[in-house]
Protein backbone atom coordinates (compact mmCIF):
# COMPACT_ATOMS: atom_id res chain seq x y z
CA UNK A 1 0.00 0.00 0.00
CA UNK A 2 1.20 3.75 -0.47
CA UNK A 3 2.52 5.35 2.40
CA UNK A 4 0.64 6.67 5.03
CA UNK A 5 0.21 10.23 4.42
CA UNK A 6 -0.39 13.38 6.92
CA UNK A 7 -2.28 15.45 4.57
CA UNK A 8 -4.25 12.66 2.65
CA UNK A 9 -7.46 13.55 4.18
CA UNK A 10 -9.22 10.61 1.95
CA UNK A 11 -6.60 8.37 3.69
CA UNK A 12 -7.49 8.26 7.22
CA UNK A 13 -5.34 6.56 9.63
CA UNK A 14 -6.95 3.79 11.29
CA UNK A 15 -5.12 0.94 13.70
CA UNK A 16 -5.83 -1.21 10.84
CA UNK A 17 -3.87 0.75 7.93
CA UNK A 18 -1.06 1.42 10.39
CA UNK A 19 -0.93 -2.40 10.81
CA UNK A 20 -1.19 -3.36 6.82
CA UNK A 21 1.37 -0.61 6.59
CA UNK A 22 3.98 -2.27 8.79
CA UNK A 23 3.39 -5.40 7.69
CA UNK A 24 3.96 -4.39 3.44
CA UNK A 25 6.89 -2.69 4.80
CA UNK A 26 8.28 -5.69 6.44
CA UNK A 27 8.08 -5.42 9.93
CA UNK A 28 7.51 -9.19 11.20
CA UNK A 29 5.89 -8.01 14.62
CA UNK A 30 3.67 -5.22 12.34
CA UNK A 31 0.48 -5.31 15.07
CA UNK A 32 3.01 -5.12 18.20
CA UNK A 33 4.91 -2.46 16.52
CA UNK A 34 1.31 -0.69 15.84
CA UNK A 35 0.44 -0.78 19.29
CA UNK A 36 3.26 1.19 20.44
CA UNK A 37 2.76 3.83 17.57
CA UNK A 38 -0.19 3.68 18.31
CA UNK A 39 -0.27 4.69 21.81
CA UNK A 40 3.19 7.54 21.23
CA UNK A 41 0.84 9.70 18.85
CA UNK A 42 -0.84 12.42 19.94
CA UNK A 43 -3.17 13.68 16.70
CA UNK A 44 -3.72 11.79 13.20
CA UNK A 45 -1.09 13.61 11.47
CA UNK A 46 1.77 12.64 14.41
CA UNK A 47 0.11 9.22 13.31
CA UNK A 48 0.90 9.41 9.90
CA UNK A 49 4.55 10.61 10.74
CA UNK A 50 5.20 8.22 12.72
CA UNK A 51 3.84 5.24 10.86
CA UNK A 52 5.86 6.96 7.58
CA UNK A 53 9.29 6.91 9.56
CA UNK A 54 8.82 3.61 10.51
CA UNK A 55 8.02 2.20 7.10
CA UNK A 56 11.18 3.90 5.98
CA UNK A 57 13.23 2.31 8.39
CA UNK A 58 13.73 4.11 11.19
CA UNK A 59 14.12 1.79 14.43
CA UNK A 60 11.39 1.45 15.92
CA UNK A 61 12.57 2.83 19.82
CA UNK A 62 13.49 5.68 17.99
CA UNK A 63 10.34 6.18 16.34
CA UNK A 64 8.47 6.18 19.75
CA UNK A 65 11.50 7.52 21.54
CA UNK A 66 11.79 4.85 24.02
CA UNK A 67 13.12 1.68 24.76
CA UNK A 68 11.72 -0.83 27.39
CA UNK A 69 14.45 -2.63 29.02
CA UNK A 70 14.28 -4.57 32.19
CA UNK A 71 10.62 -3.09 32.24
CA UNK A 72 12.03 0.43 32.10
CA UNK A 73 11.28 2.88 29.89
CA UNK A 74 14.80 4.29 28.65
CA UNK A 75 14.62 7.51 26.41
CA UNK A 76 16.73 7.21 22.82
CA UNK A 77 17.13 9.65 20.34
CA UNK A 78 18.01 9.71 17.19
CA UNK A 79 21.94 8.81 16.40
CA UNK A 80 22.17 6.81 20.15
CA UNK A 81 22.74 3.29 20.38
CA UNK A 82 19.44 1.63 21.25
CA UNK A 83 19.73 -0.75 24.37
CA UNK A 84 19.35 -4.60 23.24
CA UNK A 85 17.42 -7.11 25.18
CA UNK A 86 20.46 -9.31 25.54
CA UNK A 87 22.41 -6.76 27.60
CA UNK A 88 20.32 -7.83 30.44
CA UNK A 89 21.84 -10.02 30.80
CA UNK A 90 24.99 -8.48 31.77
CA UNK A 91 22.77 -6.59 34.31
CA UNK A 92 21.03 -9.77 36.26
CA UNK A 93 25.00 -11.10 36.30
CA UNK A 94 25.93 -7.84 37.80
CA UNK A 95 23.14 -7.72 40.51
CA UNK A 96 23.52 -11.42 41.27
CA UNK A 97 27.48 -10.98 41.49
CA UNK A 98 26.83 -7.85 43.37
CA UNK A 99 23.78 -7.14 45.53
CA UNK A 100 25.22 -4.91 47.83
CA UNK A 101 27.15 -2.32 45.58
CA UNK A 102 27.25 1.02 46.45
CA UNK A 103 29.81 2.30 43.71
CA UNK A 104 28.23 1.80 39.80
CA UNK A 105 30.12 2.66 36.76
CA UNK A 106 28.20 2.36 32.99
CA UNK A 107 31.16 2.83 30.51
CA UNK A 108 30.25 2.91 27.18
CA UNK A 109 26.84 4.09 28.32
CA UNK A 110 24.95 4.64 25.07
CA UNK A 111 21.16 5.84 26.56
CA UNK A 112 22.49 5.18 29.97
CA UNK A 113 20.36 1.80 30.02
CA UNK A 114 22.50 -0.42 31.76
CA UNK A 115 23.05 1.92 34.89
CA UNK A 116 19.39 2.79 35.10
CA UNK A 117 18.91 -0.74 35.83
CA UNK A 118 21.47 -1.23 38.14
CA UNK A 119 20.48 1.56 40.03
CA UNK A 120 16.75 0.45 40.57
CA UNK A 121 17.22 -3.11 41.28
CA UNK A 122 20.13 -1.97 43.65
CA UNK A 123 18.25 0.94 45.46
CA UNK A 124 20.65 3.71 46.98
CA UNK A 125 23.70 4.37 45.09
CA UNK A 126 26.69 6.26 43.51
CA UNK A 127 25.86 5.34 39.77
CA UNK A 128 27.97 7.06 37.64
CA UNK A 129 27.96 6.59 33.88
CA UNK A 130 30.37 7.92 30.42
CA UNK A 131 30.65 8.15 26.83
CA UNK A 132 32.92 9.48 24.12
CA UNK A 133 29.83 10.42 22.17
CA UNK A 134 27.94 14.03 23.14
CA UNK A 135 24.55 12.86 21.56
CA UNK A 136 24.74 9.61 23.82
CA UNK A 137 25.69 11.67 26.93
CA UNK A 138 22.91 14.23 26.49
CA UNK A 139 20.18 11.15 26.23
CA UNK A 140 22.03 9.12 29.12
CA UNK A 141 21.75 12.19 31.02
CA UNK A 142 17.85 11.74 30.80
CA UNK A 143 17.77 8.34 31.87
CA UNK A 144 20.86 8.36 34.52
CA UNK A 145 19.81 11.37 35.81
CA UNK A 146 15.83 10.29 36.52
CA UNK A 147 17.86 7.73 39.08
CA UNK A 148 20.08 10.10 40.47
CA UNK A 149 23.33 9.51 38.70
CA UNK A 150 25.78 11.62 36.60
CA UNK A 151 26.92 11.51 32.85
CA UNK A 152 30.16 12.41 31.97
CA UNK A 153 31.41 13.42 28.29
CA UNK A 154 34.87 11.75 27.76
CA UNK A 155 37.42 8.72 26.65
CA UNK A 156 37.13 5.76 28.46
CA UNK A 157 38.44 5.97 31.94
CA UNK A 158 39.33 9.33 31.58
CA UNK A 159 36.02 10.71 31.82
CA UNK A 160 35.43 9.72 35.19
CA UNK A 161 35.88 11.93 38.72
CA UNK A 162 39.83 10.71 40.12
CA UNK A 163 38.02 10.23 42.86
CA UNK A 164 36.08 7.07 41.81
CA UNK A 165 39.38 4.97 41.43
CA UNK A 166 39.85 2.34 43.40
CA UNK A 167 36.23 1.81 44.73
CA UNK A 168 33.53 1.15 41.80
CA UNK A 169 31.93 -2.16 43.16
CA UNK A 170 30.46 -2.32 39.59
CA UNK A 171 31.63 -2.00 35.99
CA UNK A 172 29.74 -2.63 33.32
CA UNK A 173 30.95 -1.75 30.28
CA UNK A 174 28.95 -2.59 27.57
CA UNK A 175 31.73 -1.67 24.88
CA UNK A 176 31.38 -2.18 20.98
CA UNK A 177 32.27 -5.32 19.97
CA UNK A 178 31.49 -6.01 16.29
CA UNK A 179 34.77 -6.26 13.66
CA UNK A 180 35.42 -3.69 11.93
CA UNK A 181 34.75 -5.60 8.38
CA UNK A 182 31.60 -7.11 9.64
CA UNK A 183 30.41 -4.08 10.80
CA UNK A 184 28.80 -3.66 7.04
CA UNK A 185 26.93 -7.02 7.37
CA UNK A 186 24.60 -5.61 10.59
CA UNK A 187 20.96 -5.10 10.01
CA UNK A 188 20.09 -1.83 8.18
CA UNK A 189 18.42 -0.70 11.83
CA UNK A 190 21.78 -0.58 13.52
CA UNK A 191 24.09 -0.08 10.71
CA UNK A 192 22.15 3.10 9.21
CA UNK A 193 20.90 5.01 12.42
CA UNK A 194 23.34 3.91 15.00
CA UNK A 195 26.76 5.66 15.39
CA UNK A 196 29.60 3.59 14.35
CA UNK A 197 31.72 4.26 17.88
CA UNK A 198 29.04 2.20 19.61
CA UNK A 199 29.52 -0.69 17.16
CA UNK A 200 33.00 -1.39 15.58
CA UNK A 201 35.11 -2.45 18.24
CA UNK A 202 38.12 -3.19 15.86
CA UNK A 203 40.21 -5.71 13.74
CA UNK A 204 39.11 -8.34 15.79
CA UNK A 205 35.94 -6.43 17.68
CA UNK A 206 38.36 -6.34 21.08
CA UNK A 207 40.48 -3.15 20.67
CA UNK A 208 38.18 -1.50 23.40
CA UNK A 209 37.47 -4.55 25.95
CA UNK A 210 41.25 -4.60 25.88
CA UNK A 211 41.63 -1.07 26.97
CA UNK A 212 39.24 -1.03 29.60
CA UNK A 213 40.01 -5.03 31.16
CA UNK A 214 43.70 -2.74 31.62
CA UNK A 215 42.96 -0.43 33.24
CA UNK A 216 40.00 -1.97 35.21
CA UNK A 217 42.04 -3.26 38.30
CA UNK A 218 42.99 0.53 39.32
CA UNK A 219 39.28 1.37 39.44
CA UNK A 220 37.52 -1.35 41.02
CA UNK A 221 37.44 -1.67 44.51
CA UNK A 222 38.81 -4.77 46.25
CA UNK A 223 36.25 -7.57 45.02
CA UNK A 224 34.35 -5.18 42.61
CA UNK A 225 33.90 -7.32 39.27
CA UNK A 226 33.91 -5.53 35.73
CA UNK A 227 31.27 -6.90 33.26
CA UNK A 228 31.58 -6.72 29.33
CA UNK A 229 29.11 -8.07 26.51
CA UNK A 230 30.86 -9.88 23.79
CA UNK A 231 29.90 -12.86 21.39
CA UNK A 232 30.58 -16.53 21.50
CA UNK A 233 33.51 -16.04 19.18
CA UNK A 234 35.16 -14.02 21.08
CA UNK A 235 34.93 -15.46 24.44
CA UNK A 236 38.30 -16.71 24.33
CA UNK A 237 39.74 -13.74 23.75
CA UNK A 238 37.76 -11.61 26.00
CA UNK A 239 38.77 -14.09 28.85
CA UNK A 240 42.32 -14.13 28.14
CA UNK A 241 42.14 -9.94 28.34
CA UNK A 242 40.67 -9.89 31.53
CA UNK A 243 42.80 -12.93 32.64
CA UNK A 244 45.73 -11.10 31.65
CA UNK A 245 44.78 -7.93 33.59
CA UNK A 246 45.31 -8.85 36.93
CA UNK A 247 41.13 -10.32 36.97
CA UNK A 248 39.98 -13.73 38.40
CA UNK A 249 37.67 -14.02 34.90
CA UNK A 250 34.53 -16.22 34.19
CA UNK A 251 32.23 -16.57 31.51
CA UNK A 252 28.41 -16.40 32.02
CA UNK A 253 26.09 -17.46 29.21
CA UNK A 254 22.50 -17.19 28.13
CA UNK A 255 21.32 -19.38 25.39
CA UNK A 256 17.58 -17.92 25.68
CA UNK A 257 19.24 -14.20 25.28
CA UNK A 258 21.95 -15.06 22.58
CA UNK A 259 24.14 -13.52 25.51
CA UNK A 260 27.80 -13.72 26.47
CA UNK A 261 29.38 -11.72 28.96
CA UNK A 262 32.75 -11.79 30.34
CA UNK A 263 33.13 -10.99 34.44
CA UNK A 264 35.75 -10.23 35.94
CA UNK A 265 36.75 -9.53 39.91
CA UNK A 266 39.67 -7.91 41.18
CA UNK A 267 41.15 -10.13 43.75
Amino acid sequence: MPPLSPSSPSSPVTPDSVVAALRAAGCVFAEDEAQLILGAARTPQELAALVERRVTGLPLELVVGWAEFRGLRIAVEPGVFVPRRRTEFLVEQALARAPDASVVVDLCCGSGAVGAALATGLGQVELHAADIDPAAVRCARRNIGAVGGHVHEGDLFTALPVDLRGRIDILAANVPYVPTGQVGLLPAEARDHEPLVALDGGADGLDVLRRVAAEAPDWLAPGGCLLAETSERQAAAALDAFTVSGLTARLAVSEELFANVVIGVRP
